[in-house]
């Protein structure tokens, strides 16, 4: 049962990342699109390590695996945030349509 559970999870996560390359391809411009990356990239990722995590039940991987997590979800945000300020401090600008 945990490994049906946890492949029904693991396929969520998979398929709102496969979606979200489609959201990302709608939007026209360079903020637009690094806000949905990151989006799509965060939750796909606690999705799919969730199923990995329940697949394995509690045990030192799952505790490891959970740190890893913890990690990812203080790190990518700055890591977008970074990306799309030093664009903006560059002088990046958004193309008139």
């Amino acid at each position: 049962m945990r490994d049906l559970i946890s492949g029904i999870i693991i396929f969520i996560g998979i398929s709102f990342v496969g979606l979200g390359i489609i959201g990302i391809y709608r939007f026209n411009n360079f903020y637009s699109r690094a806000l949905v990356a990151s989006k799509v990239d965060t939750v796909g990722y606690i999705t799919i390590i969730l199923g990995v995590m329940i697949r394995h039940g509690f045990s030192y991987f799952t505790m490891k695996v959970f740190f890893i997590l913890l990690i990812t979800l203080i790190i990518n945000p700055l890591i977008t945030h970074s990306v799309v300020r030093s664009a903006f401090i560059s002088g990046y600008k958004l193309r008139k349509e």
